[in-house]
């Protein structure tokens, strides 16, 4: 495993109650009932259950939530469920080049637009500019990691925007961000969005890079770390 040096500032132990909304949880923090907010709108119901220990930290600005939850214990490791931690751990493995698949290329831009879609990079190296858009894979199926956990129309629309740029000569790549230990492979849900599942065929055979990077958090040390730079991607 590869140590992202992306150190979580004084990290709280918590215990997850139940999820109030889309972006509130219930938590105890040395069981005392308080809110927490998340920015990861997938159902999660693999995780967001009563009684699973959580991570989180004390939010400094005055907002609705005291705390905001970023990972969920799984085994020895955690569940890194924070998108926003999840993207700045790529950028970080981006700007360390540990993947080898993305050798050469540094961020240009961060949201640009393609088509009707804000897609999340766009990449520049000597071979030219790339269109990357990352998903957030935190759903268990033994040793596979899965996206998404419900239908998501945003998910198609970008997938189809990114083929239509590749169809026309473009370079484009959705990676899936298995933030979760253990992880072996990744592979699109079917269950949860069959069209989405066949749309990543689509874009595949047209010429779209399809990867897959795995993640966890290590309470030990309050780091997360790389534990696979190139995991491999099972369509179905």
């Amino acid at each position: 495993m590869q140590p992202l040096d992306i150190g979580i500032e004084s990290p709280v132990e918590c215990t997850v109650l139940r999820r109030l909304n889309r972006f509130v949880v219930e938590i105890a923090v040395a069981g005392i009932p308080e809110h927490a907010c998340i920015n990861n709108t997938g159902r999660l119901e693999q995780f967001l259950h009563p009684a699973r220990k959580g991570f989180c930290t004390r939010n400094r600005r005055l907002l609705k939530t005291a705390y905001r939850l970023f990972a969920i214990s799984d085994g020895e490791m955690a569940a890194v469920i924070d998108t926003q931690l999840q993207m700045k751990a790529f950028e970080r493995a981006l700007a360390l080049g540990l993947l080898p698949w993305l050798k050469g290329y540094a961020v240009l831009k961060r949201n640009p637009r393609l088509g009707s879609s804000a897609i999340d990079y766009l990449l520049a190296s000597q071979k030219g500019q790339l269109y990357l858009e990352v998903k957030s894979a935190v759903l268990r199926e033994g040793h596979c990691a899965m996206y998404p956990d419900c239908p998501s129309a945003r998910g198609q629309r970008h997938i189809k925007e990114l083929t239509k740029h590749k169809a026309k000569g473009g370079a484009a790549t959705i990676l899936f961000i298995a933030a979760l230990p253990d992880t072996k492979a990744f592979k699109p849900n079917r269950g949860a969005d069959p069209r989405l599942a066949d749309l990543l065929l689509i874009a595949r055979d047209t010429g779209v890079e399809l990867r897959a990077i795995g993640l966890a958090y290590r309470p030990q040390d309050s780091h997360i770390y790389l534990h696979n730079h190139d995991l491999p991607v099972e369509l179905c």
